[in-house]
């Protein structure tokens, strides 16, 4: 089975199509594994929960899907993200809002748990260390974990000493040669912010055991342009250009 991995989709469409075009060319797949923020920060909240639909997906809920619905507080977010957040919710229909609201916030997949923020705080937390993805091992039982939320592609690696390495995602990771539990961040697709503006995402072919990580570029004028006529925020649609 072929699993595209996706975080942080954010409401962009055009960055979404490009990815699931480029896994077209590249094979196909089977199935989506979806870390959450579906939406949030975007103009096309409702095509992407659309679009997602289209396919055999397994979500779990990101802190925008939620505050978009209501089932958390949005003084968590900063200004601009709040006004985002008050606009999707006004471009939801009752069925995005049902699909929305009973995202579960832990799923397991075989070897894989899945979370947007963290095993330990699956909505809260961004684990950009290995001091706090350490102690994260402790709250999965899988041997790997798959999550989101920092928009920052990386690997943890935990020993059997119980000691932690935090690395930059390689292109492939070898499961069935690895050793260590892993925390595995496919990076954000449609807001990406490690300074590469290319939408990133992941795919994890089970008979190879082996967890590709690739990088698309997409029509970022096209999303910038659809944010404008949606009255977003300036600075969340300028920050695309730079991926940060």
């Amino acid at each position: 089975m072929r699993c595209v991995i996706l975080s942080d989709i954010h409401a962009n469409l055009v960055a979404l199509q490009a990815v699931l075009e480029d896994m077209r060319i590249r094979g196909g797949f089977d199935e989506i594994w979806c870390l959450g923020d579906i939406v949030g920060y975007g103009p096309e909240p409702h095509a992407c929960i659309e679009l997602l639909q289209q396919y055999k997906t397994v979500s779990v809920a990101g802190n925008h899907d939620y505050a978009a619905v209501g089932r958390i507080d949005i003084s968590s977010l900063n200004v601009d993200a709040t006004i985002a957040c008050r606009w999707t919710a006004k471009q939801l229909t009752i069925e995005d809002v049902d699909y929305l609201q009973n995202l579960a916030v832990k799923v397991t997949q075989g070897n894989f748990t899945l979370v947007h923020g963290s095993p330990r705080l699956p909505l809260e937390e961004y684990l950009i260390s290995a001091v706090d993805a350490n102690d994260n091992f402790r709250y999965f039982d899988t041997k790997f974990c798959l999550v989101g939320h920092s928009h920052v592609p990386l690997v943890f690696q935990q020993d059997k000493n119980g000691n932690c390495f935090e690395a930059d995602i390689p292109d492939t990771i070898q499961l069935k040669h690895e050793c260590h539990r892993l925390i595995i961040n496919p990076g954000g697709v449609g807001q990406p912010r490690d300074g590469d503006s290319r939408a990133s995402y992941a795919l994890y072919d089970s008979d190879a055991q082996v967890v590709y990580h690739y990088r698309v570029g997409y029509d970022i004028g096209a999303t910038q342009k659809r944010m404008m006529e949606c009255g977003l925020p300036a600075s969340l649609s300028l920050r695309l250009n730079y991926g940060c």
